[in-house]
């Protein structure tokens, strides 16, 4: 007779009780397919985020600026709606039946957008060349297919790179060591899927049609979701541990309650469960900190809190390990918002970037012409090459000299990828410079293109493709490993939403350059025609913005303390 599995407290299969569920569950066997999974619905995002503002700018008719801020909207909604994936993963669902819920609706969007770009009557019309001039009708089926894609991302984006290393063993010092491994192939796996956008997919669009550019990655998540069914029985689940928030709200009120109460010198006089296990599904026991000592009150007893057989109030008195929930949340919101500038800067790859390279020469020899859009597969590349170095050849060498396990602490990781971040800016600006010299000695001001390679560009993408790999990463397994237990898919998402917010700022920043510069009859920095614009002004903004957020960094970083966890969950 089959053993059953025995689950733990933090909801996973039992692999202690039940040494044998160690060798049939978990591990790289489950997360292959997870890493399947991914690399299909990343191929299937970028198939469609990679060259979007092409196409709103070409079949919805809409400008340069129209067209990069719709772009950058979309993008920012793709990383809002997370918030909403993650609370119902870690209240009601459970990671996997989150993402095995949302995936169905990501189909749908994926359908309806290869729908609206291919069926007569219903993709844009009245095309002359390459412009068409969509109706109302045909814009709006249009962006209600890109915000259900939007909508369906957000129960997939928070909870699959948690779920993936919830198939490790924390307790277990060899698979909490490719736990770190994992983040990192986790986003090699992402830039796989990228590259094939970045190159076949937009090299489709641009000389195939929409619609087959649009229903390829459509078939691409579909087998990102037979990927991710077909590895089920070798996953470790986690069942979800109530609502976080709820939590969260009932140790402000408990703290606020008691504001005239004083926290007792000795620590240990504050409550917390007698036993050994935390009474929170899915969280150790966290151990108390001194700082924010003001939510300690709402883990002191007092003669009104009423205990009855056990039974407290969590309204009225919380445990410490509720308490410390709500503080490690607190102390990750200055590192959260380090990262929206530089989530700003990685959002120009896919506009201005792209506005950029379509004023310059795309001739790969005499006959072909390679979409600018396409030149993000330099930074996919990057990527490629710089996540394995990190794992297998930066991680040992730094080791010799900081003695840290990872090689670098995960806040120094992400430090060096705000560094390398400013010089992708101060590159693309550069290029600009030149670009615009050239405008100018050659009288070329009404030129679509200039007789100057577009793979000049080459080296700014190489860049913020290594500088995702120090920050991007960095951040996953930063916010993993910090949050609370059983907070895991509510912290990933807001690692998520930095790269929302950047977009949004990159679209208020690209409305507030073009009313301050766009004045007495002067084009803007970021006119239709690029020409006679400075776009270089605007990287080097955003370069000198990059410069003073990590100088702020530098200031977070070294003043945050990292969790300490308390046994083992059980």
């Amino acid at each position: 007779m089959e053993e059953k599995d025995v689950y733990t407290q933090d909801g996973t299969v039992d692999i202690h009780k039940n040494p044998a569920n160690k060798e049939k569950t978990g591990n790289w066997k489950a997360c292959r397919f997870i890493l399947g999974t991914e690399c299909c619905e990343r191929l299937a995002y970028y198939g469609m985020g990679t060259n979007l503002v092409n196409y709103l700018k070409d079949r919805l008719n809409q400008g340069n600026a129209t067209a990069a801020n719709n772009a950058t909207n979309w993008s920012g909604t793709c990383y809002i709606t997370p918030l909403i994936g993650a609370f119902i993963a870690d209240a009601y669902l459970g990671r996997y039946w989150t993402i095995a819920t949302f995936v169905f609706i990501y189909v749908a969007g994926m359908t309806l957008l290869t729908i609206s770009a291919s069926v007569p009557g219903l993709k844009p019309g009245n095309c002359n060349g390459e412009t068409c001039h969509p109706n109302s009708g045909q814009t709006a089926i249009f962006f209600l297919a890109l915000y259900m894609i939007a909508l369906g991302t957000g129960g997939i984006k928070p909870c699959v790179s948690s779920f993936g290393a919830d198939q490790f063993d924390e307790n277990d010092e060899a698979e909490k060591l490719k736990k770190s491994s994992f983040f990192n192939w986790f986003y090699f796996s992402i830039n796989v899927g990228a590259l094939i956008a970045a190159t076949v997919l937009v090299w489709i669009q641009m000389n195939v049609g929409w619609g087959w550019g649009f229903g390829v990655p459509t078939v691409a998540m579909v087998i990102a979701v037979m990927f991710f069914f077909f590895g089920s029985r070798f996953y470790r689940l986690q069942r979800p541990g109530g609502s976080p928030l709820t939590r969260i709200f009932q140790v402000i009120i408990a703290a606020f309650r008691k504001i005239s109460v004083k926290v007792p010198e000795d620590k240990s006089l504050l409550f917390e469960t007698a036993d050994d296990e935390s009474n929170i599904t899915g969280s150790r026991k966290l151990e108390h900190t001194d700082n924010l000592k003001f939510f300690d009150k709402a883990a002191v007893e007092g003669q009104s809190d009423s205990i009855k057989d056990g039974e407290v109030n969590p309204w009225r008195l919380c445990t410490v390990t509720q308490v410390e929930e709500l503080k490690s949340v607190i102390t990750l919101l200055p590192v959260w918002a380090s990262g929206i500038v530089f989530a700003t800067v990685y959002s120009q790859m896919n506009t201005m970037f792209v506005l950029q390279g379509n004023t310059m020469d795309q001739h790969m020899g005499k006959n072909f012409e390679i979409p600018s859009a396409s030149l993000s597969l330099f930074d996919t590349v990057s990527v490629l090459f710089w996540a394995p170095v990190y794992d297998q050849f930066i991680v040992p060498f730094a080791r010799k000299f900081t003695r840290q396990e990872r090689g670098f602490t995960q806040l120094q990781r992400m430090g060096i990828g705000l560094v390398i971040s400013i010089f992708a800016m101060i590159t693309a600006g550069v290029l600009e410079v030149v670009r615009l010299d050239y405008v100018k000695t050659h009288n070329a001001y009404d030129q679509k293109k200039i007789a100057m390679s577009i793979f000049w560009q080459i080296p700014q993408y190489l860049l913020v493709g290594c500088a995702e790999v120090f920050t991007f990463i960095g951040q996953l397994e930063f916010f993993y490993d910090q949050a609370p237990d059983a907070m895991r898919s509510l912290c990933s998402a807001l690692s998520l939403t930095t790269v929302a917010l950047g977009n949004y700022l990159s679209t208020v920043l690209v409305t507030v350059v073009m009313r301050l510069t766009k004045k007495n009859g002067k084009p803007g920095w970021i006119p239709d025609n690029l020409n006679r614009g400075h776009l270089d002004y605007f990287f080097y903004f955003l370069a000198s913005l990059s410069f003073l957020n990590f100088l702020v960094y530098l200031w977070i970083s070294k003043r945050y303390k990292y969790k300490k966890a308390i046994g083992r969950a059980h």
